[in-house]
């Protein structure tokens, strides 16, 4: 086994988690709690890197083409995923690229309007859609992301259009709807848990089939007349693929005491996230063994 595979020496530098979204978002702030933490841990520094282009793909071929030696981390989730069947020519293979370290969360997104549109539920907001088909402008933390392709879902379910404005992450989306600059966004619950509870925007429902325990008051989207609708996201960790088992379960290992520490996990459920640290094993749509060697 190779020397940087062992516990002994990893990590043996600075380690980068790539961030594919812009900084401030739900993505962007579970990593640098992550990297607080696993630093005092590794006593080496963990740096947060974001890496905003192409619907995330350009920081998830940062990863993907890095030395697999645990160095180079990407905070993904089902993006990685949604992009390969979005994008004919990414520059990797999705299938092959990626190494599963851990699913740190799941999250329901939620779907916020600016208080003065004057919707207070989610009927109102069908409503306001269907009198103005193509009007409500949604900002989208992403094009082609999870907020994009739930909300077509949503749309053909309850049959209405909207104007979709993609953003770079959830971030640059909520400043605008902060803004008054447009009417809506459907986004990560834990990006905009605060300016809910202040009032500063109003939120309709989530996606998951439970409500959250950060703002309860907030009903799912099947309570709130979406029959059935249910849909849940993640985020976690990925190394590039021919990383060694060793440092895989190491990260592991750390990252999943860091979220089980008690503040640590109360912090991050009390802005929306769900803690649910594990291996995501065979995530890939197909078997590792079809993939050419990695390694370098």
């Amino acid at each position: 086994m190779p020397a940087f595979a062992t516990d002994a020496v990893y990590p043996s530098r600075p380690v980068r988690i790539v961030v594919p979204v812009a900084p401030g978002g739900s993505a962007d702030k579970l990593a640098r709690t992550l990297a607080t933490k696993l630093s005092e841990k590794w006593q080496q520094p963990v740096v947060v890197d974001n890496v905003v282009s192409a619907s995330g793909t350009i920081g998830a071929s940062q990863v993907a083409k890095a030395k697999p030696d645990g160095h180079v981390l990407l905070l993904g989730g089902e993006g990685v995923t949604l992009n390969a069947s979005l994008f004919r020519n990414l520059p990797y293979d999705t299938s092959c690229a990626f190494r599963g370290v851990t699913k740190a969360v799941v999250n329901p997104q939620v779907l916020v309007v600016r208080p003065d549109l004057g919707v207070r539920s989610f009927q109102d907001y069908v409503s306001l859609a269907r009198r103005k088909p193509g009007e409500l402008a949604l900002g989208l933390p992403g094009n082609g992301g999870i907020a994009h392709v739930v909300h077509e879902m949503l749309s053909r379910q309850v049959g209405m259009k909207v104007n979709y404005i993609p953003y770079p992450g959830g971030a640059p989306a909520t400043v605008d709807l902060l803004g008054g600059h447009i009417d809506a966004t459907l986004i990560t619950l834990a990006a905009v848990t605060d300016y809910v509870r202040a009032g500063k925007l109003t939120a309709l429902a989530v996606t998951t089939p439970y409500r959250s325990r950060a703002l309860p008051q907030v009903p799912t989207l099947a309570e709130a007349g979406a029959a059935g609708f249910a849909v849940e996201s993640w985020q976690g960790l990925l190394a590039p693929a021919a990383t060694p088992a060793a440092v895989v379960e190491r990260i592991n290992r750390d990252v999943t005491a860091v979220l089980h520490d008690a503040t640590t996990r109360s912090q991050l459920e009390d802005a929306g996230h769900v803690v649910v640290p594990r291996r995501r094993r065979n995530w890939m749509p197909r078997s590792r063994a079809t993939c050419p060697n990695t390694r370098r």
